[in-house]
């Protein structure tokens, strides 16, 4: 019976090492495929059709079915329905296409399995993770006394952000270890303070750490979507005169939509004098650190607490994979906790890393091997051309919208993110709202153009998130000429309809 297992497990044994190869060899040749397919960044196919497909694989047999056989099923349902976010034409979200490195890296990481939570679990893993923190924090300009983790992603890593200060701030103002003690019912007064374009994370972490969503203070943002610092002096006043304790301020270095960097130096300026933690989400700009023409956008990132960096988005990294830093690592010892069967005191006394201490996670993945290939692999001078050469485009890109009568421009591009918005020719009696909700379905469903919708001032405006380096110029003039024209179409279709019930009633 023993022998019927040894063909699906890594083992040295012939038939592992032919069933490896196998499978490898097949899905290699099945991505292989699909890349040269992929002509358009998604199949067309409905959520009906998809939903249909994915349930007639959905079939789990008691006896094992062929390889051939099931990696047709896959192929078919699942990878030809999926969004081929590596096509320059795939512009929606901050989801970026993978670098090789990080594919390859992956098949590593999957093999070897290690559990960052402790050092037995993961013994070469835990030094790579923790050197590759330390090479960041030295890239921030962090001193030796910081640290970090690494994450799951943003919401992970704001999350922690919040935490942390929460539990400085309650030992602070009210004596109390939240991590022993819990929260006092004093905490309803602590406040944080955050622009009104800052990740909707700030209002969920507030909410699972027992603050609530009202917790979080919007403020207001100056015309480039930053931030304004005059604002936020103002309404740590009002809070203080109401009785209330701002203890954290969050800013913003790359907004989901505009792009936006606060001014980090000034709201430093603002947090150290009030005595506020300062968390900077870098989710999007932390790729930043190695731009040649815009590295000094994030030059005062080492002014803050706490830092998010996402290597999903702007790294080009498969997801999940990103990073929570701390100016002082003793910051972390408001999470610690000590297991016996785990993490050991007499651990930390006999100098053993043991990565659980510094996460809200147990089990985690080893994903610092993936950037680790990816920057020898790639090198930072490249990466950082192609960080400059995205945000390059993207201001090109803006400046094709702006001479164009037929769109209303919203930003100046300061990454990734372009926003703007098909506006009618005509005086017909139209919903320009409507006009752009079906324009963005339209090339959805059509797979030739994957963009993204949102709303701002009350009114829809489409996105162009433009991360991937293949994409180019010529390429995005001809999705504009594109746009143009179903915009036109729709526009008379929804003005003749529009007539013809104004006639009948």
């Amino acid at each position: 019976m023993k022998s019927n297992f040894t063909k699906w497990f890594l083992h040295p044994d012939g038939e592992s090492k032919n069933t490896y190869d196998a499978l490898m060899d097949s899905v290699v040749q099945l991505v292989a495929d699909q890349t040269r397919k992929a002509n358009l960044p998604f199949s067309g196919a409905s959520r009906k059709e998809i939903e249909l497909e994915v349930k007639k694989v959905m079939n789990i047999p008691a006896a094992a079915q062929k390889m051939d056989a099931v990696l047709e099923e896959v192929k078919n349902a699942v990878v030809r329905n999926s969004l081929w976010i590596s096509h320059p034409s795939a512009m929606a979200h901050l989801h970026c296409p993978p670098l090789l490195p990080s594919i390859a890296a992956e098949v590593i990481i999957n093999a070897l399995n290690q559990s960052m939570d402790s050092w037995d679990q993961s013994p070469a893993a835990t030094y790579v993770e923790a050197e590759l923190v330390k090479f960041f924090t030295s890239c921030i300009g962090y001193s030796p006394e910081a640290d970090g983790v690494f994450t799951s992603g943003g919401t992970q890593s704001n999350y922690m952000g919040v935490l942390l200060a929460r539990n400085k701030a309650c030992q602070a103002y009210f004596s109390i270890n939240v991590h022993q003690e819990g929260l006092p019912f004093e905490a309803s007064k602590l406040r944080i303070l955050c622009s009104e374009h800052a990740h909707f994370t700030v209002q969920q972490s507030a909410a699972q750490l027992g603050l609530g969503m009202n917790a979080v203070v919007r403020v207001a943002t100056n015309d480039k979507h930053q931030l304004c610092t005059g604002d936020v002096k103002e309404k740590i006043e009002k809070l203080r005169q109401e009785g209330l304790l701002p203890f954290m301020v969050v800013a913003t270095a790359g907004t989901t939509d505009f792009g936006s960097i606060d001014c980090l130096s000034e709201i430093a300026k603002i947090a150290n004098e009030e005595q506020l933690w300062l968390h900077v989400d870098a989710a999007f700009g932390g790729a930043l650190l190695f731009s040649h023409q815009y590295r000094h956008k994030i030059s005062d990132l080492s002014l803050a607490d706490s830092i998010t960096i996402d290597f999903h988005k702007l790294y080009y990294q498969s997801i999940s994979c990103g990073a929570f830093f701390v100016k002082q690592r003793n910051d972390f010892q408001q999470i610690s906790y000590h297991a016996d069967y785990l993490n050991p005191e007499e651990d930390r006394e006999g100098g053993i890393i043991n990565l659980v201490e510094k996460s809200v996670q147990t089990t985690k993945r080893f994903d610092a091997l993936k950037l680790l290939m990816t920057l020898k692999l790639v090198g930072t001078d490249l990466f950082g051309e192609m960080v400059d050469y995205t945000i390059n485009l993207a201001k090109e890109t803006a400046c094709l919208l702006k001479e164009d009568s037929s769109f209303e421009l919203l930003n100046d591009p300061e990454l990734n993110t372009v926003l703007f918005r098909y506006v009618p020719s005509t005086n017909r009696d139209v919903s320009v709202d409507e006009i752009n909700l079906e324009l963005q379905r339209a090339f959805y469903q059509s797979g030739e153009l994957i963009i993204a919708k949102t709303k701002q001032l009350g009114s829809v405006y489409l996105k162009f998130t433009m991360l991937n380096p293949l994409n180019t110029i010529s390429l995005m003039k001809n999705h504009i000429k594109q746009i143009k024209l179903a915009g036109e179409k729709i526009e008379n279709e929804q003005g003749e309809t529009r007539y013809e019930y104004s006639v009948h009633y």
